[in-house]
């Protein structure tokens, strides 16, 4: 049952320490960031960052929140490994340097990894895969990287803590999940995110099925498919929210759920503080 599974499964490691998991803070923001670059190598027909950029609103290189963090995320925005490897193993040192045994967390689209170079040096690293073939992962990213970022997620699993963060697509993607589950069972977790719509986004919009993407009912149930097969995660905040939902009214009304998909400017809401030198 699908309620069940929401009271059973773990929260993600990424969202450990995050206020979003926790129901006392009542505006929570995210985990602290550096961000490294805007850049990115790919055109994924549903990045908020591009967007970012089109509207003028990405973040400049920096550090973002809080000065004593617990974790920090590198980062919301662009593509780390742009610059290389070592510049964002710079990054993570100096980080280390200044807060001490905070946690490291790197996001990437797994395209420009070294994973030697890269090592056990991020407590967690999040590899974006979004398709389930070679065909699928050119039409979504519009780059032909997709045997390389499976490649770099076997091997990333052997050095650190590693994580497949794929967005849920319905129209898209929805029917590779299995085979994406499958590529994700290398790794510590499968972290299924609901898909967030940009009204730039045009490609994105013409191809996915909104309404599917606004049913949670439709969500929930592809959570349900791939946790047979992999450690899925879904988002902290959200799955706080889906237990506190089913304590309040009951298992039965929670298939019938509605998300609001269309988001703003994205943008951050924490304070820059300083910048490394890479």
């Amino acid at each position: 049952m699908i309620e069940e599974l929401i009271f059973e499964i773990d929260y993600p490691a990424h969202c450990v320490h995050c206020e979003g998991i926790d129901e006392k803070i009542k505006e929570p923001v995210h985990h602290p960031s550096y961000e490294i670059t805007a850049a990115c190598n790919l055109r994924c027909i549903f990045c908020y960052s591009r967007v970012a950029v089109m509207r003028k609103s990405a973040p400049k290189p920096g550090y973002y929140g809080t000065m004593q963090p617990k974790a920090i995320t590198i980062s919301q925005y662009g593509e780390p490994f742009v610059v290389g490897t070592e510049k964002v193993v710079r990054a993570i040192r100096e980080l280390r340097r200044r807060f001490g045994e905070v946690r490291i967390d790197v996001q990437t689209n797994g395209t420009l990894i070294d994973p030697e170079t890269l090592g056990n040096n991020p407590d967690i690293v999040m590899i974006s895969l979004d398709a389930g073939s070679r065909e699928s992962y050119r039409r979504i990213t519009g780059g032909d990287f997709f045997e390389k970022v499976v490649e770099n997620i076997r091997v990333m699993s052997d050095f650190t803590y590693t994580v497949v963060r794929t967005i849920f697509m319905p129209g898209i993607n929805d029917s590779e999940l299995e085979k994406i589950a499958e590529i994700a069972s290398d790794a510590d977790e499968l972290f299924l995110q609901p898909l967030s719509v940009y009204r730039e986004n045009r490609e994105l919009i013409e191809l996915v099925n909104i309404e599917a993407v606004e049913s949670m009912g439709d969500y929930l149930k592809a959570v349900q498919r791939v946790s047979e097969i992999s450690e899925v995660r879904i988002p902290g905040c959200l799955l706080l929210s889906l237990r506190k939902f089913v304590e309040k009214y009951g298992p039965d009304t929670i298939m019938f759920l509605r998300r609001r998909v269309f988001g703003e400017v994205p943008t951050l809401q924490r304070e820059w503080q300083f910048k490394i030198d890479l």
